[in-house]
């Protein structure tokens, strides 16, 4: 198979638009979690505002996390549009249904992928 039929692409589109609804109100909610720390110890403790820091921190790698993959389907949604959707940025084949069903803003199909894995 060359390309994605209609039904898959549609399939795949729909799955990409939830996937960013979803992210867009995972950073809406955590936006306040992120959020800078008072360090007012009458209000917290010194335990309590290290915990508080740790979930600052666990927080933003979380919002960093959501922002680059919201990037990505952003990014996958355009490819859509501009027929571009569903190749491969290294080796220009077409990338796997079941890899884009499993990760739908996926860039490199499994091989090239799995390249890149391996040098890091």
């Amino acid at each position: 198979m060359d390309v994605l039929d209609k039904q898959q692409m549609r399939s795949l589109q729909d799955q990409l638009l939830r996937l960013q609804t979803e992210l867009n109100e995972q950073l809406d909610i955590s936006e306040q979690a992120a959020s800078v720390v008072t360090l007012d110890q009458t209000a917290v403790g010194r335990l309590s505002r290290m915990d508080a820091m740790q979930q600052q921190s666990m927080a933003k790698s979380t919002r960093e996390k959501a922002s680059i993959t919201l990037k990505r389907v952003q990014a996958a949604l355009l490819a859509i549009s501009d027929n571009d959707y569903g190749y491969c940025r290294k080796c220009d084949e077409l990338i796997a249904f079941k890899r884009l069903q499993a990760q739908p803003e996926a860039q490199l199909c499994i091989h090239c992928q799995h390249k890149v894995d391996s040098q890091q």
